[in-house]
């Protein structure tokens, strides 16, 4: 056989042949450090891609690119770090960290991968949303007008929470904040609001406690826990909020309303700085990396009031953040407090004086105001505020003082009360019908006569007459939300019938 007809023999065999080859990039890993591994290879990798690495066991373990450098890839490990060597396979998934979403999640308790924690089985869900998405722009937003109800008197009166908005609560350990939140998730029990509860670095233990509460108390059906507790990885703890987020958005783009705590962000921002320092980012201010900012605002965006053309669902967020002798001008508190519409300062002294909740009435606030109220919440508490800020003004000077005038001796007296009224004991949310009845009666002075000490007895027996005799008033006030003449005069007859059948003679023992 001549050549050319070996040339044209060969081509012929060859015209219809294709390569069954995958074509794939592949990394190697260069080095392995405390939850990080730093990859060469796979120079077309995205932010946030998944990575799968496979160890010298057999066994592939999962990596999200988090440092994308010139010659090299800094990534962060969501298994078993330990199983990893130096000189293992990388290769690329194509797709960026994602978490399953959907109904089947609601009841359960996930870790920070949405995988389930609770022992009983695997979640069926065909949905998956990335972990890091842009938040909606102002054109889908509108302005947040429907209050988020908490069931906590001093929050619904003075500091209200509206659907849509991010109200930061700020304050040192132990003095209520988880408490706080856990309140607000039993309160929207029949209102329709899915929650999302993520604890980051928290204790097992303190998490089992928290879901047994919210289990008893039926809170549990339309709450979903997301977990990366304190022996999880600082890996585990980064992703935990977004994957939460997640996890809410898709209730939100249904058009739902949904509640997102954040418990708390303070061990979110520490993970973080742990990741960073290994991964040799730049150490700033106090060895947190430039773009710890960046960590909680692309977070906290993605709360969000949507208008009626982008479903009209809603995103409300409730970070908690940890402060250190109640120092608030802190670094990470300063940069949770400018991304946030508003914050609820629980205070120390406030706490161990038995004032609980522990709200600092003057560090305490609320830039959405009183558009989050209902009217007849804005009616009877539009000086509360004020009015507490003063009396404690006043309780500080007047320790001084001996010799007090008529004018400042009654709104001392009309302070202590409110203060006395303000106070609830934990997993005790109220009604907005029972909230408003004990400030309607402070206001007006028909508790004047009450001692102080009294004033919690005469809150537990207005709500028992209420039961019994004011269902016009709180059906007013559960239907549309307004104080009616009709309401109001309702109110003002079981009012004076509890003070003048339990507290008629009081007026001799009134206690300033």
């Amino acid at each position: 056989m001549s050549y050319q007809n070996l040339v044209d023999s060969l081509k012929k065999e060859l015209a219809g042949w294709e390569a069954d080859v995958e074509k794939s990039a592949v990394g190697e890993v260069t080095e392995v450090g405390d939850g990080i591994v730093r990859i060469s290879g796979l120079k077309d990798a995205m932010a946030s891609e998944m990575l799968a690495i496979k160890s010298t066991g057999g066994e592939t373990i999962f990596g999200v690119a988090l440092n994308l450098e010139e010659h090299s890839i800094g990534a962060i490990i969501l298994g078993d770090f330990a199983k990893i060597a130096e000189g293992d396979t990388v290769k690329r998934t194509e797709r960026v960290l994602s978490v399953p979403v959907g109904e089947a999640m609601v009841g359960r308790v996930v870790n920070a991968l949405g995988e389930p924690l609770d022992g009983r089985g695997a979640i069926k869900s065909q949905t998956f949303y990335p972990v890091e998405k842009i938040a909606p722009g102002v054109i889908t937003r509108q302005s947040v007008h429907q209050p988020l109800e908490t069931g906590v008197k001093v929050i619904d009166s003075i500091i209200p929470i509206g659907r849509g908005q991010r109200e930061l609560i700020i304050g040192d350990r132990q003095t209520g904040k988880t408490a706080l939140v856990i309140d607000t998730i039993l309160n929207q029990q029949g209102k329709g609001v899915i929650c999302v509860y993520v604890a980051i670095g928290q204790k097992e233990s303190k998490v089992a406690k928290t879901m047994a509460i919210l289990q008893q108390r039926g809170a549990l059906e339309y709450t979903t826990i997301v977990l990366a507790g304190a022996s999880d990885t600082a890996a585990a703890a980064y992703i935990a909020p977004y994957t939460g987020t997640a996890i809410a958005e898709y209730f939100m783009d249904k058009g739902q309303d949904v509640l997102v705590v954040y418990d708390d962000l303070s061990k979110h921002a520490v993970a973080y700085r742990q990741i960073s320092l290994l991964l040799k980012r730049p150490p700033g201010r106090e060895a947190y990396p430039g773009d710890v900012f960046y960590l909680h605002s692309r977070l906290l965006e993605r709360a969000a009031k949507l208008n009626k053309d982008a479903g009209g669902g809603s995103l409300t967020a409730l970070p908690i953040i940890e402060t250190q002798a109640g120092d608030i001008s802190a670094y990470i508190p300063t940069n949770v407090i400018s991304i946030t519409d508003g914050q609820i300062f629980l205070e120390t002294d406030l706490f161990y004086k038995g004032v609980r909740p522990a709200l600092n009435a003057g560090l305490s606030v609320s830039r959405v105001g009183s558009a989050a109220q209902s009217k007849a919440m804005k009616k009877v508490a539009g000086k509360l505020k004020l009015d507490l800020a003063q009396y404690r003004g006043l309780e500080a000077f007047a320790q001084f003082g001996s010799d007090l005038d008529e004018a400042t001796k009654q709104q001392l007296a009309r302070g202590a009360r409110i203060t006395e009224a303000l106070k609830q004991s934990q997993y005790m949310p109220l009604s907005q019908a029972k909230q408003i009845a004990i400030i309607y009666a402070i206001n007006n002075g028909f508790t004047d006569t009450i001692p102080v000490d009294k004033i919690r007895e005469f809150e537990a027996k207005l709500h028992e007459y209420l039961d019994l005799s004011g269902q016009e008033y709180v059906t007013a006030i559960a239907e549309t939300g307004e104080l009616s003449s009709a309401a109001e005069e309702n109110l003002k007859q079981v009012i004076a019938k509890v003070v003048a059948t339990d507290f008629a003679d009081q007026g001799e023992t009134k206690q300033n």
